[in-house]
């Protein structure tokens, strides 16, 4: 069809009461939920679009298969359960979707899996030749191994975090954050009538909205873990959505009604024959058939739009797909250097926090230099190490990651010396750099732009 945009969707199903695909209660898998999400899928995948699903529930099934009735507290009988649990779902999903002829796979990753440069780009790879192949991959935590997850201790978030992390993975066009709950607001609904609906989010640092929605028994994860999820997604270019579990089908019309806002040139004369049933109408039908103003009202949701100049691939890995070990503190004239593509010299760190090794990440944290510490009387050489003016520099303020080339205790030893005097102080000199500029990722500061709810936000939320 011409103009038709295939996409990549990635779906992520929470754990949250009536928006998991397990019942909190009983433990027993929400059949019409997962069978009205297989339906999507298909349609999704027939009109010409690649799909992702996320999807938790291991443990929680693992507890109805062995008639236990609240999760446990012991770590390896909780990894025995999602053992048990992972198995039985995934059968489910297979049986489900083989009634309709759709193949499936099973990715199962780890925080580990996602740290290691080498498996991370072997499981990038794997999500092409799927979605390449037709499949619709299905990913999980694999809370059988990863015990710091099961701790909440470095751990992906209730598979939010980690669907934010396939999401890019995959360039997806968008990831719906299936909840029980139709969108974000302003106050909690249940207890404020005036409560209005976030239906846009240009920029997620400026958002103000409720999210006392915390995670239920069987998850780990709240509306807060979402927010942390669109802001990861969204600085990778995916236009991520939060919307209503209960029903799939609105996947299909949000992702409609915003297509034809970003296809201003449709048609605008309407459908020839308008009784024609919906599933018998390619999903994009409608946005090739209809003028944008001629669309229906789209369901209630918040849509957070994406970073118009996104991070990808090696910088988003560097930024999110490592968990930082200690911090580096930097003046300003580093950190111009590194805006600059320069790499970081010992020169410009002024303090080191945390036990590294080498090739770990850290977090980059520019500070002010202190003068009565960090002058130059304190270094002998009659010049402000780095060159950079005291009172110019920022308050702390975290600018990025890095991978560095040597261990906190090395760089506490040449820290605000020249890259010549590096081998005189350890010994030895593996590197001029503390961190290449390859091994540096910065975040983008940019001007916060307001939430933007749509004129309709006062309705919807009285509606809800």
């Amino acid at each position: 069809m011409k103009g038709h945009k295939h996409l990549t969707i990635v779906i992520k199903l929470g754990m949250q009461g009536s928006s998991s695909i397990v019942h909190e209660k009983t433990h027993e898998p929400l059949l019409s939920v997962l069978s009205l999400i297989v339906e999507t899928a298909v349609a999704l995948i027939k009109d010409g679009h690649r799909v992702v699903i996320v999807s938790s529930g291991a443990i929680a099934v693992g507890l109805r298969r062995m008639d236990v009735e609240k999760r446990p507290k012991h770590l390896p009988r909780i990894q025995a359960l999602a053992a048990v649990g992972q198995c039985r779902l995934m059968s489910l999903w297979e049986s489900l979707f083989a009634h309709l002829r759709q193949p499936v796979a099973q990715i199962l990753l780890t925080r580990n899996d996602i740290a290691d440069r080498t498996q991370y780009l072997n499981a990038q790879n794997t999500f092409t030749e799927l979605l390449n192949m037709g499949v619709i991959p299905i990913v999980n935590e694999n809370d059988t191994l990863a015990v710091s997850e099961i701790r909440q201790i470095e751990k992906f978030g209730d598979n939010d975090t980690l669907s934010a992390i396939s999401a890019a993975m995959v360039q997806a066009d968008y990831l719906f954050l299936m909840t029980d709950v139709d969108c974000l607001y302003d106050k909690n609904p249940r207890t404020h009538p005036d409560a209005q609906a976030i239906e846009v989010v240009e920029d997620v640092s400026s958002l103000e909205a409720d999210v006392s929605s915390a995670g239920s028994s069987l998850g780990t994860g709240g509306m807060s873990t979402k927010i942390v999820a669109a802001r990861l997604a969204t600085s990778a270019g995916v236009t991520t959505v939060i919307t209503r579990s209960s029903n799939p089908g609105n996947i299909v019309n949000i992702v409609n009604h915003v297509q034809a806002q970003k296809t201003p040139e449709v048609h605008s004369e309407l459908p020839s024959n308008p009784a024609t049933p919906a599933e018998n109408t390619p999903l994009s039908s409608s946005i090739s058939s209809l003028h944008v103003d001629a669309l229906p009202t789209p369901p209630l949701h918040t849509r957070f739009l994406p970073d118009p100049f996104p991070i990808r691939d090696r910088s988003f890995w560097l930024l999110h797909g490592l968990a930082p070990h200690g911090t580096l503190f930097i003046d300003q004239g580093a950190h111009r250097a590194l805006a600059s593509k320069a790499g970081l010299l010992p020169a410009g760190i002024v303090d080191v926090e945390g036990q590294f090794a080498q090739q770990e990440a850290v977090r980059l944290v520019v500070v002010k230099r202190n003068p009565p510490a960090w002058s130059s009387a304190a270094h002998g050489n009659g010049v402000d190490v780095g060159g950079v003016p005291v009172d110019v520099a920022p308050a702390p303020i975290e600018v990025g990651r890095a991978l560095v080339n040597y261990s906190a205790a090395e760089i506490t030893r040449i820290k605000g010396m020249r890259s010549t005097e590096i081998g005189g102080v350890l010994g030895y000199a593996d590197s001029e750099y503390v961190a290449l500029r390859e091994n540096v990722s910065l975040t983008k500061r940019e001007k916060s732009r307001p939430v933007t709810p749509s004129a309709s936000s006062g309705n919807a939320a009285q509606a809800n």
